[in-house]
């Protein structure tokens, strides 16, 4: 009963920028946007901090971050898988 009623997460795709921090990383989201004047598709990039527990992420790597309830001023995406490791 109650998995039909939880909403469906918000997930996003992103590769890893940052892993300076004790079990948190930054991962950056590219998205394709058209120019609203010239038709032009242009690459926009949006930064989010993601909880890492195992402190297994690398920069480089392609990463599954999930929404969840904030952990932290900054922190509200938890990372729910490693899709691939960076090239060493």
């Amino acid at each position: 009963m109650q998995a039909e009623t939880q909403k469906k997460r918000n997930t996003k795709v992103g590769h890893v920028v940052s892993n300076a921090m004790q079990k948190s990383i930054v991962v950056a989201v590219d998205r394709l946007v058209r120019h609203p004047m010239y038709g032009k598709t242009v690459r926009r990039t949006s930064k989010f901090m993601a909880h890492d527990e195992q402190n297994s992420c690398k920069v480089g790597d392609k990463v599954l971050i999930e929404e969840t309830r904030p952990l932290s001023k900054r922190k509200r995406w938890i990372v729910k898988e490693i899709l691939e490791r960076a090239q060493e």
